[in-house]
């Protein structure tokens, strides 16, 4: 995978500057995990003090995507990618840094193969959790990617 978080944050600046702002930044990538941190701040709080769940699902589904972005270049086909659903568990104030990892690289790798062996398209749910600077879990985010081989 010759993505790296160097590449990632400058795509962020200049494609998703909301998330850039926010301070969402990531931090590792390799071929199965990718960890995305964010801290509380006042541009990316709500009126609670805590961080705003927008700013969280961010930096969750940026450990989601850049997985999957990570493997339809290593591929070398042009493969479509598209959130087709979502949902997310809230277990704790986000206050402080918020670090958030994905161990779903696998699912991906599969999907993209079955998708260029049959020509149809995929789906796969990964999973992005949130934890705090204590390692106390504060939210939970699932992602249903669609994935597919355009025609030609």
């Amino acid at each position: 995978m010759n993505i790296t978080p160097g590449k990632l944050n400058t795509f962020l600046m200049f494609k998703l500057p909301s998330a850039w702002f926010c301070g969402v930044r990531v931090k590792s990538i390799d071929q199965n995990t990718c960890i995305v941190s964010v801290k509380h701040r006042w541009i990316n709080q709500n009126p609670f003090k805590s961080m705003f769940w927008a700013v969280q699902g961010m930096a969750a589904e940026l450990t989601t995507g850049a997985l999957v972005t990570g493997y339809i270049r290593e591929s070398g086909k042009k493969i479509s990618m598209l959130v087709a659903n979502n949902n997310a568990t809230f277990t704790k104030k986000a206050t402080g840094r918020i670090t958030f990892v994905c161990n779903d690289g696998h699912l991906v790798k599969e999907a993209i193969k079955k998708s260029i062996e049959t020509g149809e398209g995929q789906t796969v749910w990964m999973k992005s959790v949130g934890t705090n600077k204590d390692g106390v879990e504060v939210s939970t985010f699932n992602f249903e990617w669609t994935i597919k081989v355009k025609s030609k």
